[in-house]
């Protein structure tokens, strides 16, 4: 237990510590919700609700694009760097190493999330019922496991460059059809009928039925199941076919 809470304490720090992490989960997040609230007078009925939701869209943009390239980006450096190897001769174990991983992520992503939050509220003044924000935090944190999935796969690639193109790629590619930079109404209907059964669109639209006071539908739920099953079984068949080269 000490090893695994050291291991999970590290690796809070080494993310904190991420140029990675404080670019793509903090700094652009924040700048497109000023852009997109105070910059662009856009033209809508609801100007608070139109706060809030982009609030949201902003909170699993970040949590999603830390679950994705930083974590999976990492894990293709330290395999690069031979500390993987390392570590089979120390009492950490690879369970523990990402356990801590997935632990500290999380941890990573709540942090995000407050701070946004943060933002939201003293910005634009944002004011939702206390339950309305646990909930929509604790979906965003339950609803990054997925993404977790997908930087653990990213994690399986050999080399750096190719792991932070094809994240960077992939990130882009579920923000932009996940509705997250802009209403999935606005978008073409091929785009929205592709980004509808897309892990992207079904984790911010639970966060966004929740602030209009409505669950998360049943279909994001499955939706997000079946990806992290999806991704981690590919994952992990994908490893023990390196380790068994």
């Amino acid at each position: 237990m000490k090893i695994m809470m050291n291991q999970c304490r590290a690796e809070i720090l080494r993310l904190l510590r991420n140029p990675y992490y404080v670019f793509w989960s903090l700094f652009m997040p924040i700048l497109f919700y000023i852009i997109f609230t105070k910059v662009i007078n856009l033209d809508v009925p609801d100007k608070k609700l139109w706060e809030a939701h982009y609030l949201m869209s902003m909170a699993t943009f970040s949590v999603m694009g830390s679950a994705i390239m930083t974590m999976g980006i990492r894990i293709v450096q330290e395999r690069a760097e031979g500390w993987t190897t390392f570590i089979r001769v120390t009492p950490l174990s690879r369970a523990v190493y990402f356990f801590a991983k997935m632990t500290g992520q999380t941890m990573i992503h709540l942090f995000s999330i407050v701070v946004i939050f943060l933002v939201g509220g003293l910005m634009n003044g944002i004011s939702l019922p206390p339950y309305e924000w646990i909930m929509s935090g604790c979906w965003i944190l339950l609803g990054s496991l997925p993404f977790l999935g997908l930087g653990t796969l990213v994690g399986t690639m050999k080399r750096v460059d190719t792991a932070s193109g094809v994240s960077n790629v992939v990130y882009m590619l579920l923000a932009i059809t996940g509705g997250m930079w802009m209403p999935m109404d606005i978008l073409p209907k091929t785009v929205q009928t592709i980004g509808a059964w897309l892990p992207a669109y079904n984790f911010g639209n639970g966060a966004w039925e929740i602030i209009r006071g409505q669950s998360p539908e049943i279909k994001n739920i499955l939706i997000l199941a079946g990806y992290l099953l999806l991704f981690m079984v590919l994952s992990t068949y994908i490893r023990r076919k390196q380790e068994a080269v």
